[in-house]
């Protein structure tokens, strides 16, 4: 099933991957992802504005075939990728999961905004997809978590180094914390173009690896 998002992007490989994931599941993708949680003046919940960079190997593949301007991929070039991309997420739930003071939202997101889209860094040769997830009800709660993995783990999923969350017009007194289990039987140092190999990890097993960002407005 994860094929179909990943062949979204890079058809010709993942054909590949995507018929040996449910023999040897460990991630073959990379994101790092930076996510701003929107508010609005009545301090509630409205979205989160998410950011996703793929890994060197997965980028170059993304972009295979597309034309260059000036040395780099426009956002214009990139947008009928970027649109397939977000059309598939959907089917994936966006990897996106809610818990709104503890109960579990399975339905807690609209499609994301239209303005979404990718860019490309000619200095790290890194794709990177911008996306906005609405609330479907904007959240007010003393606690929000939201967390983000791939259940079938092809896609490893990482919070970034810095800053990796924003609260964007939040009540001041309102604090984000971030949680992941580490994954170092899973180095980022694989990538796609190595041979696949035996892993400990099961078909199911992501949410295990799964990031944490709770928010809370005491």
């Amino acid at each position: 099933m994860i094929g179909r998002f990943v062949a979204s992007i890079a058809v010709t490989f993942v054909a590949l991957a995507a018929a040996t994931a449910n023999a040897w599941a460990h991630p073959h993708v990379w994101v790092t992802m930076h996510s701003d949680f929107l508010y609005a003046t009545d301090g509630s919940v409205t979205g989160i504005r998410n950011s996703w960079t793929f890994d060197d190997m997965f980028s170059a593949f993304a972009t295979m075939g597309f034309p260059k301007t000036n040395g780099t991929f426009t956002q214009q070039t990139l947008q009928p990728l970027a649109k397939v991309n977000i059309e598939s997420l959907k089917d994936f739930d966006y990897f996106t999961y809610a818990k709104i003071d503890g109960k579990r939202d399975k339905d807690a997101f609209n499609e994301p905004l239209a303005d979404y889209h990718l860019d490309y860094d000619p200095k790290t040769t890194l794709l990177t997809l911008h996306f906005t997830l609405p609330f479907k009800t904007q959240v007010k709660a003393k606690a929000l978590q939201i967390e983000v993995y791939d259940p079938t783990f092809f896609i490893d999923f990482a919070m970034a180094k810095d800053n990796p969350v924003t609260l964007v017009g939040a009540p001041s007194q309102c604090k984000a914390a971030t949680e992941k289990p580490p994954d170092v039987n899973f180095p980022t140092t694989l990538r796609l173009d190595q041979a696949l190999v035996t892993s400990e990890a099961n078909i199911g097993m992501g949410a295990s690896f799964a990031n944490k960002i709770t928010v809370t407005c005491p």
